[in-house]
């Protein structure tokens, strides 16, 4: 694969990084985070004690909008624009984004990029967790970030759905919703892990867990994702939202779709940490 042709690719293999990691035009980003819940893990600290060489860390808590009580929510533009040129992100660069190697966070990082107007994005097939299996070279403590580069960020406000506009599918069904949680959280069987939240999903909303979606730290073939996503019953011929607990799985659905050409595809960024707290929005447990 050459690097003109990976640029277009929603994934890049370890190998190919490897490859092209002194590329001038190439920036590495490190997008590990930790579940819901989780608290007995310094993932700074993990970082910290191993990340593929340059690799800066995009928290992706700390870069959301913290004048919320929500989780992770989406920044505003200029916010997100000095934080990823506090990164060394700069425009017309090739990004490349991994997690640990379960695809549980990189797709938010880089839904987060795309939607902010980064034109070229791709994803570490397997994460640091392949790069480390082929023996690839792991360096230790922070990066210091490049300077001097400008990222310009342009929200495209319509890649995301607010809880308004959720309301209004669930009278005018002009959308599909696909929720990502597990399957015994949308059928409130269980609690969710962060606490306060009703159990169930919003009404007519159809259950892909995403883990489904995913094998190896990387995507099902689409072959694979189409029988998976049909099976669920997810309609293609509609627009889609993609929901979870708190947007950030709801993006390896837009991944998924995105890598089969279906769309168009939102995301209600609030998903069930919005949705489940509140009791004015009707809520489904069956």
């Amino acid at each position: 694969m050459s690097a003109a042709s990976a640029t277009c690719e929603l994934f890049v293999s370890a190998s190919w990084l490897s490859a092209h990691l002194q590329d001038a035009d190439v920036s590495v980003i490190d997008a590990r985070m930790l579940p819901p819940g989780e608290t007995t893990r310094d993932i700074h600290a993990e970082y910290r004690a191993g990340h593929l060489p340059g690799a800066v860390f995009f928290d992706i808590e700390t870069l959301s909008d913290s004048g919320t009580p929500l989780p992770h929510m989406m920044p505003d533009a200029q916010r997100f624009a000095h934080d990823m040129a506090a990164l060394g992100i700069g425009d017309d660069r090739h990004l490349v984004v991994y997690d640990e190697g379960n695809l549980f966070s990189a797709p938010r990082a880089w839904w987060m990029l795309r939607t902010f107007g980064a034109a070229r994005v791709s994803i570490l097939a397997g994460g640091q967790a392949e790069w480390a299996r082929l023996g690839l070279p792991i360096e230790q403590g922070d990066v210091r970030p490049a300077t001097g580069r400008t990222f310009t960020a342009r929200l495209d406000a319509g890649a995301i759905r607010q809880r308004e506009q959720v309301l209004a599918i669930l009278d005018d069904r002009a959308a599909q919703i696909i929720d990502a949680r597990p399957a015994p959280r949308f059928n409130a069987e269980v609690d969710e892990p962060r606490p306060g939240l009703h159990r169930g999903h919003i009404p007519g909303s159809v259950n892909v867990p995403w883990n489904e979606l995913v094998s190896a730290g990387a995507l099902k073939p689409n072959a694979e994702l189409t029988a998976i996503l049909h099976k669920r019953g997810v309609d293609f011929s509609r627009p889609l939202v993609a929901s979870c607990g708190s947007g950030v799985t709801a993006a390896v659905v837009v991944l998924a779709l995105t890598a089969l050409n279906i769309g168009p595809v939102t995301l209600y960024d609030g998903s069930w940490s919005e949705w489940g707290s509140r009791d004015d929005v009707p809520i489904e447990r069956k």
